[in-house]
């Protein structure tokens, strides 16, 4: 009995100590900042990180840093992956999570395409399912991985104010299914009430799709109207890239995103 309880407490033990290791040198990857050449990089292909405010670069550059250790990144059909294509994804994934608690716990794959991708989905209707094939520029799976076209990923970074951005939508997705559904309503922050959330996306998500049967733009994309998920994944690229036109059309959903990702953008450079 007494060996057995040596055994056992020499275990927990080891497990208590890479717990704590583990620990240590996220905590260490945190505090750490990009080299001069990464950040070169990041400014270049991520022009929006350069609006950032000065107090949030640091917590940017060692979130980057956790993610890069965190996250395998693939090249698809022949793509050679690049240090500029990590950078690139990991800065605009980690510029939705700068400044709150949330972290992609499940991620550890990213898939890369030279460009847009066919991808099957299976349809059901009854008992009848139809496997139907389309191309895609990026895709989100619940605990991962995600998928994205890297032509796509570079102009959706490159041009930060037309409101469309590929990374943003699927890790918002991503964001989305920490809640353990992907649905529209993320674990939200603590000074938001769901009541108040789902009010509000509930109200502007019924709004959008009745402009766009209409024929009518509003400031979010029109596919946005697929569902509430894709409306909310719309919404935080529109929050991010259009904040100030966001904030003018539909202050509400702007208030619940500043709220979620405790971010003022309307007042970044």
């Amino acid at each position: 009995m007494v060996v057995f309880l040596i055994i056992l407490l020499a275990v927990a033990g080891a497990f208590g100590y890479r717990h704590w290791a583990r620990q240590r040198h996220r905590e260490t990857l945190l505090a750490t900042g990009l080299s001069d050449h990464q950040r070169a990089i990041v400014a270049h292909e991520v022009p929006l990180t350069r609006k950032l405010p000065l107090e949030l670069h640091g917590k940017l550059e060692g979130k980057i840093n956790a993610f890069l250790e965190q996250v395998d990144y693939i090249g698809c059909n022949g793509l050679e992956v690049t240090d500029e294509m990590r950078l690139s994804i990991a800065a605009q994934a980690c510029l939705l999570v700068v400044n709150s608690d949330t972290w992609y716990d499940h991620l550890t794959t990213i898939l890369i395409y030279p460009s847009a991708f066919k991808s099957r989905k299976l349809e059901h209707s009854g008992y009848v399912v139809t496997e139907r094939e389309t191309v895609r520029i990026g895709e989100s799976w619940s605990r991962g991985p995600v998928i994205l076209s890297w032509a796509h990923t570079r102009q959706g970074a490159i041009n930060d104010r037309d409101g469309h951005n590929v990374v943003f939508h699927e890790f918002a997705h991503q964001i989305d299914d920490l809640s353990g559904h992907t649905d529209g309503v993320p674990n939200l922050d603590k000074s938001q009430k769901f009541a108040e959330w789902e009010r509000v996306f509930v109200t502007a998500y019924k709004s959008h799709v009745q402009h766009v049967q209409a024929g009518r733009k509003t400031v979010f994309d029109a596919y946005g109207a697929e569902g509430q998920e894709e409306f909310f994944a719309v919404a935080v690229e529109v929050f991010f890239e259009r904040p100030a036109a966001l904030k003018e059309h539909e202050p509400a959903v702007y208030r619940q995103l500043a709220m979620l990702f405790r971010l003022e953008p309307t007042t970044w450079a």
